[in-house]
């Protein structure tokens, strides 16, 4: 069964939160805060916003000065096919690409040398993540109004520093 397209519907998501965006703006928004759960290349995002403007989903106007900027918003039609999709119930959990636990998974000595190195290692990953994660939650949520503006953005920062701390406590009880 195919994988039905998302690209779009974040492309349209971002673009409901920083309308007027270039092309440039929205693949950097997959190199910061939407990178922390779903990852983008310029590769994938051109395209598809050729076919969202095709789709007539988006809108894009050339600036005076620069005719090869593009600037990105979202039509009212974009905006209807978005909520629509945020209404949609969810119906499965995410397939987990962890390539540490298949490594884990196909090794049968429990005293396999190469647990131990596959443990430190992923603990110094996720000791990492979290304190890029701390640093986001310090200089993104500093106050409670900023909580407040981005709540959404805030749950999703929560939820990864939750999950991170609780991989981090089972690798330490090993």
């Amino acid at each position: 069964m195919p994988k039905k397209r998302v690209l779009p519907y974040i492309i349209m998501g971002i673009l409901k939160q920083n309308p007027d965006s270039t092309g440039k703006e929205l693949t950097n928004q997959f190199n910061n805060e939407i990178g922390e759960f779903w990852r983008a290349s310029h590769s994938q995002i051109y395209p598809e916003l050729k076919k969202m403007l095709t789709d007539q989903w988006i809108e894009g106007k050339q600036k005076e000065n620069n005719e090869k900027e593009i600037h990105y918003s979202l039509t009212s039609k974009g905006s209807t096919i978005l909520e629509r999709w945020i209404d949609q119930p969810l119906t499965e959990l995410p397939v987990n690409h962890d390539l540490f636990s298949l490594k884990l998974f196909f090794i049968n000595d429990q005293k396999d040398p190469r647990i131990k190195q596959l443990i430190k290692n992923e603990r110094e990953l996720i000791e990492n993540q979290l304190s890029h994660l701390y640093s986001r939650r310090k200089l993104l949520f500093n106050n409670p109004h900023n909580i407040q503006e981005n709540y959404g953005h805030y749950l999703i920062l929560m939820r990864a520093i939750s999950r991170n701390e609780g991989q981090l406590e089972w690798l330490n009880s090993l």
